[in-house]
């Protein structure tokens, strides 16, 4: 069974481990957990992002991001939110992603918004893939999203990830994408 409550310490640790990703382009970037004092690059970051971007990411008309969104972007003090910031190799805030499972972790929604002059490289399916992995280590059953059937460039990359395209029974013009635990991830090798 899983604590409740971690130690300072082990919480620390995870704020500052930092993963090396190489997207197929070649392109490298780092990505962390974020921490409540990364929330001014955060905002900044949002100003990079396309109007469409914006309303894919949070499904609605966003001209700017919210305090108490930004605020829970980088929060680190709920274990079943898992908040990751991605930096190119000069130090550029250049994507930011969330993963927040539910009180059980059985089941947790992933977000993920790419800076507009940084698209197009693999940031996203190396993130995605990361993410993937990372609920994998952490038992989390079934990860999905909720996209705008609209942002099919998404929907796409996340089917070629694996992930299941179901119309959302409740609003067609959504789309629910789900993977399940230990689902190969592609150019993942089976493990026995």
């Amino acid at each position: 069974m899983r604590p409740l409550r971690q130690s300072r310490a082990s919480i620390l640790k995870v704020l500052t481990m930092k993963t090396m990703l190489t997207t197929h382009t070649g392109f490298r970037f780092e990505v962390r957990r974020a921490r409540p004092d990364d929330e001014p690059i955060v905002a900044e970051f949002f100003t990079h992002v396309t109007p469409e971007d914006l309303r894919f990411r949070f499904l609605g008309a966003v001209k700017e991001v919210s305090h108490e969104r930004l605020v829970a972007m980088t929060r680190s003090d709920d274990p079943h939110v898992h908040n990751f910031l991605a930096f190119s190799t000069d130090g550029m805030l250049i994507a930011v992603a969330t993963l927040a499972a539910d009180p059980a972790d059985r089941r947790g929604e992933v977000a993920i918004c790419i800076r507009e002059d940084r698209k197009h490289l693999g940031v996203s399916w190396e993130l995605l893939g990361y993410i993937a992995r990372y609920a994998d280590d952490h038992g989390i059953e079934t990860i999905e999203s909720i996209e705008s059937r609209e942002n099919r460039a998404a929907i796409e990359l996340e089917r070629e990830m694996g992930f299941i395209v179901t119309t959302d029974p409740d609003d067609p013009t959504l789309v629910l994408v789900q993977r399940k635990l230990g689902a190969k991830l592609p150019g993942q090798a089976r493990h026995a």
